[in-house]
This record gives structure tokens, C-alpha cells and sequence, in this order.
């Protein structure tokens, strides 16, 4: 999906298709077939912006055979489907019954992650439409914090791969015309957890297409201030490259017996779901959801925020809610203003079959229904803040 925003400029809306698990090529023209056109058909739009997830067999593939990539190109223009951002966190796997730490590997300390990544950017120059000149691909933040932390050595690794990634965005943009440009998207437990965080790795790399991914439920997990995480980011330089429109559990009251039996019913063993606590102190938390559900890791004073992305156009049910209002006034400091900050917004709402069992879609219609009301949440959204739906 296309808007006009009042500079004049494109901003353009997806959906992250990690929501559909798929590891090889021809996983990945199933999931076109049988999610996002139809998606595209519930908005009765002639064209859709899907977030592409290529998990490694499925590039490999693509870059070993380029009649392959070619083939993929035509039919996502014969689905109506476009695409302008690929999700470059997950490597493999994604779809397993036990994702958990997994999800973080390889890290940017690993010579493959750096080869996955390059790959990506050369799949999307391809991919992107004829009148886009500018993709996007978001990546995890470095590393899971351990063994990461303390490591200087890991560090300067880590460096040198973003820094050798930034060289070959370059050379990539001479010969195609399409600049591809790569976002770290801090998550709780990380090496670079918040976007202040991101600040020093990102200004020592010092390069224009090294940048940031906020993901809205990540930042409101952190209990980070939209407002003042941006304006740090935009003193610092740090460009933001996309944003992941996401919304995080929220529980008002976690001392109370039944908020923390509505927690436990989003503890699942699929997905890691960290849990934070703003403090005096300063930020506490745990690896999962049930390490606070279960025993007093946490202090439960204040409210709990824990890494499950609920949809967006349905929070759960009291005494529970989402942080739908973080989202808001993300989106208001992104592109409400005289200028966008971001081009390329993605509803990325993975978690819908780690839903409570009573809330998850039992078919594929469900399903499509589902994230076609996620995007037009996010479609009023934007025409709200003074965008302009294109067609």
C-alpha cells in the first residue's frame, strides 16, 4: 500500500510474511498463492506491499538461479504484490515448534550472517518495483547479549562485518541504481537492546545506509519514550531506515493473581517473550514470560510489558491490554510531521498461531481477515496523521 505524504514524498506500507512460515522457494510462492493475495483481495486494493521473509534455502535458491529470481519478480507483479523491505532477522527456523534463542543466530559475529545479508540486498534490488529506487532489510541487533557482552574481540568483529556490508551496498548501487539500505532493529536482551543503544555502534560504522529498524512492541517493551528515543537518533545522525508497526502485552497491575493468570495463558513455548519492568532503578527484566509469571524475578510495583506482538486491532482482553497507544504516537514523530522520518512502515505481527488457543485463527480466511484489519488500523493511522491512501 502507497500513501502521498503532504511533502510529496512515498510512504509505503507491508506486512511482514514471517507471520507464514516458509523455508524454501517454493514455500515462499505458496504463501503469495495462499495468504498475501488474498490479503490483497479482503482490502480490495490492486496492489499490496508485502515485508518478504527469505529464509537462507529459500535466497540461495534465488541467487544460485536467476531465472528463478526473475520468475518470482513476474509473479509478484501478476499477484498485484510489491515489495519494497525484506525482514533479514530471521535466518532459518522460523517456523519451528521451538524458535526461543534460536532466532539470534547466526549473529553479526558470524561470517554467514554477513553473507545472508549481502545476498538479501542483491535479491531486493531485483525484487524492488521498476519506479522504487530505494529497499530496505532489517537485521538483528548484532547479537543476543551473551556471550556478545564483554567481548571486545566479538565487538570488532561485528564492526568490521557491518562495515564490510556498508562497502557492498555501495558497489551494489552503481550497477543497479537501487540503494539498499540495512536497519539494526534493537530487541529486549540484545546487544543493542534500546535505540539508545544503537547510538555508538551505529556512529562508528558512520555510514548512510547502516541505520535503525524501530519496532514499536520492542520500543514499548523497553519502555522507551518514542519522542525522545527519535529526537536522540536524529541528533546522533543515525537514520531511521523503517519501522515495524507492533504492539506489546501490557499488564497494568502484575501484583494482582488474575493479571498474572492472563499472562500465563501468552506463555508459549514457541517464541521468546521478554518481560520488562520500568523501575527507579532503572530497567528490569526477564529472558521469557514465564521466569516472571511464575516467581518473583520481577518486581511487580509498576506495569509489566512482555515481547508478544498482539494484533493490533484486537488487544487482549482486560484486565490485559496492548501497547497500541506507544504504536500511535510512534507513527505521529515517523510521518506526522513535515517530513517523514521513514519511508517504509511494516505490520509485523508474527505471534498469531502463539496466541492463546481460543484466539487464534482456526483457517486460512481467518487468518487473511486478520491481517487485512491490521492494515487498515494502520491505513486510518496514517490517513489520520494527513497521508493520502494511493491507489
Amino acid at each position: 500500500m502507497r500513501f502521498r505524504h503532504p511533502d510529496g514524498s512515498t510512504v509505503h506500507l507491508a506486512y511482514c510474511t514471517n507471520v507464514h512460515p516458509a523455508e524454501t522457494l517454493d514455500g515462499v510462492r505458496a504463501q503469495l498463492r495462499d495468504h498475501c493475495e488474498p490479503v490483497r483481495r479482503r482490502l480490495g486494493r490492486d496492489r499490496l506491499g508485502i515485508g518478504l521473509w527469505l529464509a537462507r534455502n529459500a535466497a540461495r535458491t534465488l541467487i544460485d538461479d536467476p531465472v528463478q529470481l526473475r520468475s518470482l519478480r513476474a509473479e509478484l507483479d501478476r499477484r498485484g504484490l510489491e515489495v519494497v523491505t525484506l525482514n533479514g532477522f530471521p535466518y532459518e527456523g522460523f517456523g519451528a515448534e521451538e524458535v526461543k534463542y534460536r532466532v539470534y543466530k547466526p549473529d553479526w559475529t558470524d561470517p554467514e550472517r554477513l553473507a545472508h545479508t549481502t545476498d538479501l540486498a542483491r535479491l531486493l534490488a531485483t525484487l524492488l518495483p521498476d519506479d522504487v529506487t530505494e529497499g530496505t532489510i532489517s537485521t538483528l541487533p548484532i547479537a543476543w547479549r551473551t556471550p556478545f557482552a564483554g567481548d571486545p574481540e566479538a565487538a570488532r568483529t561485528a564492526h568490521t562485518a557491518l562495515t564490510t556490508l556498508a562497502e557492498r551496498l555501495d558497489a551494489l548501487a552503481e550497477p543497479t541504481g537501487k540503494s539498499i539500505r540495512i536497519g539494526l532493529e534493537p530487541e529486549p536482551g540484545c546487544t543493542v537492546e534500546t535505540t539508545g543503544d544503537a547510538i555508538a555502534p551505529l556512529t562508528a560504522v558512520g555510514h548512510r545506509r547502516i541505520g535503525i529498524c524501530i519496532d514499536t512492541c520492542h520500543l514499548a517493551t523497553s519502555f522507551e519514550d518514542p519522542g525522545t528515543a527519535l529526537r536522540a537518533l536524529a541528533a546522533a545522525g543515525i537514520p531511521v531506515v523503517k519501522a515495524q508497526l507492533s504492539a506489546a502485552l501490557h499488564a497494568e497491575h502484575p501484583h494482582l493473581p488474575e493479571v498474572r493468570t492472563a499472562l500465563a495463558a501468552f506463555d508459549e513455548p514457541r517464541f521468546l517473550h521478554q518481560t520488562r519492568t520500568s523501575t527507579t532503578g532503572g530497567l528490569r527484566g526477564t529472558d521469557d514470560l514465564d521466569e516472571a509469571v511464575t516467581g518473583r524475578a520481577l518486581p511487580d510495583g509498576a506495569p509489566w510489558r512482555a515481547h508478544f506482538h498482539v494484533p493490533l486491532h484486537a488487544p487482549p482482553a482486560p484486565p490485559l491490554t496492548s501497547t497500541l497507544p506507544v504504536l500511535r504516537s510512534t507513527l505521529t514523530h515517523l510521518v506526522g510531521g513535515a517530513r517523514p522520518l521513514t519511508h517504509h512502515l511494516e505490520v509485523e505481527t508474527y505471534t498469531w498461531q502463539a496466541l492463546p488457543a481460543e484466539l487464534r485463527p482456526r483457517s486460512r480466511p481467518q487468518l487473511v481477515d486478520g491481517i487485512a484489519a491490521e492494515l487498515t488500523l494502520a491505513r486510518d493511522l496514517l490517513v489520520d496523521l494527513g497521508l493520502k491512501e494511493l491507489p
